[in-house]
């Protein structure tokens, strides 16, 4: 039997407040054993010690708050709206709301994409419903008097143009917002004096840069109401900590305690969870032919001193290579098997993995309730670039397994959700002001509140 590790003991009087680990292997001692190129961004590791003070609950629980972040935090920074594959035509248009701003992105016809803040110049109607996407002709028409603009924001016509000697031409135009594309995303920003989205985004483009998000295509999509303040919800899945209690099915697989938590600039975070190198700190660690044997091998086949991740690796590359009609022959192990999750500020993860492909976005929806956007996206298979797959809107009682090709990990996004309805409530009837957190396993909830303070306090 492998060596185990107690997560029970007493912290080291002798280390200084955020030194300590869990003890057993680390996330790059699993990536020195990993057979194959291991990108250098991976092996990067950026942690700083940012307090131990408790986080106040009113920072989720307080309209005050929520009304501040409507003014100061969603209209100025950057947020994805949608892929450009929803909207690959001329006239093809998508809706982003965010409390209640309204965005319509739309692709003209000269192909360039913009975007526009939904509401008429004329008596402020949107031009389309929230939330809402589809294909218009080759101009945008208010639905309340008809006046209608080209794909460029340009004034097309008024009717009873005679009635409105006032209007000049070149000023009556939509109002645009700044509009910029990476990895497939179409993001907005309703500032109108938004830095360039790559200077936001910081080391984002160079990590991904091995993994292009642009070759991928949305195979499963789901938005889902849930209970609790959208940052309530979103830093649930900013840390693994939360793994051995919630998640308790194949913990003797998961690292999850020895998950490292990375800090890159004031907008960027990330976690690297190993998910098939065995868990030290289970109370039966699993020598090799075991681990092996629980990713569904048969154990006589692991070579002599081989590594059961380095073996289920080289067989899931053939696999999926054949499932996905792609070449998995050069990703490496950590990109094909592993947890690793960016958070993007303010409300978006994504992860470059193969086998967890996801996307997270988070929307407040009032105090208390948060729409979570949840996409796979698969690497495009040679055959070419299938549709996006329509989201399926999910409320807050209806279970993410009932989304086809959603079951095994819809069981673990209901294990979340759970969760979610009972801290939310906890929050609010606690005597206790406030939350307590990890040094280490916590920080990126901490680092997240530094920059959101950051936006908040500007203006005051």
């Amino acid at each position: 039997m492998a060596e185990s590790y107690d997560i029970y003991a007493a912290p080291d009087p002798e280390l200084e407040p955020g030194e300590a680990r869990c003890p057993g292997p680390s996330v790059q001692d699993v990536l020195e054993s990993d057979q194959g190129q291991t990108p250098e961004t991976l092996k990067a590791q950026s942690y700083s010690y940012m307090g131990n003070e408790d986080l106040p609950f009113d920072r989720y629980t307080s309209q005050e708050m929520y009304d501040l972040e409507v003014e100061r935090l969603w209209t100025r920074t950057w947020q994805w709206a949608c892929r450009e594959e929803h909207i690959p035509d001329p006239g093809d248009y998508y809706v982003y709301d965010i409390a209640h701003y309204s965005v319509i992105v739309v692709r003209g016809n000269d192909r360039q994409v913009r975007a526009f803040v939904n509401s008429c110049p004329h008596r402020g109607m949107q031009f389309v419903d929230s939330y809402e996407q589809g294909k218009c002709k080759q101009f945008l028409r208010c639905p309340f008097h008809g006046m209608s603009w080209n794909l460029d924001g340009g004034l097309r016509e008024i009717p009873c143009r005679w009635d409105f000697p006032h209007v000049k031409d070149d000023e009556f135009t939509l109002d645009g917002v700044a509009c910029d594309i990476w990895g497939g995303f179409v993001f907005i920003n309703l500032d109108e004096n938004a830095q360039p989205l790559d200077d936001y985004m910081g080391v984002l483009p160079e990590h991904f840069a091995g993994t292009p998000l642009e070759d991928r295509y949305v195979a499963l999509h789901t938005q889902k109401v849930l209970h609790g303040n959208w940052k309530m919800v979103m830093e649930g899945f900013l840390e693994a900590f939360h793994v051995l209690a919630t998640h308790p099915n194949r913990l003797q697989l998961s690292s999850w305690a020895n998950t490292q938590y990375d800090l890159f600039g004031p907008h960027v975070s990330r976690f690297h969870q190993p998910l098939t190198s065995g868990n030290a700190v289970h109370p039966r660690p699993l020598n090799e032919r075991e681990v092996y044997a629980e990713l569904g091998h048969d154990p006589d086949e692991l070579p002599e001193g081989e590594t059961a991740r380095n073996a289920h690796a080289a067989k899931l590359r053939e696999s999926l290579s054949k499932e996905l009609d792609v070449d998995l022959s050069d990703v490496p192990n950590a990109i094909l098997l592993d947890s690793i999750e960016y958070h993007l500020f303010p409300n978006a993860c994504f992860f470059p993995g193969i086998n967890i492909p996801l996307i997270y976005r988070f929307r407040p929806l009032g105090v208390d309730k948060t729409l979570h956007d949840i996409m796979m996206l698969k690497p495009v298979p040679r055959s070419g670039r299938p549709a996006p797959v329509e989201a399926a809107s999910l409320d807050l009682e209806t279970s993410y397994t009932t989304v086809e090709g959603f079951e095994y990990l819809g069981l673990v996004l209901d294990q979340d959700s759970d969760n979610f309805k009972r801290q939310w409530a906890g929050m609010r009837t606690s005597r206790k002001k406030g939350q307590t957190l990890a040094n280490y396993q916590e920080v990126r909830i901490r680092h997240f509140h530094e920059t959101l303070n950051s936006y908040l306090e500007a203006g005051r």
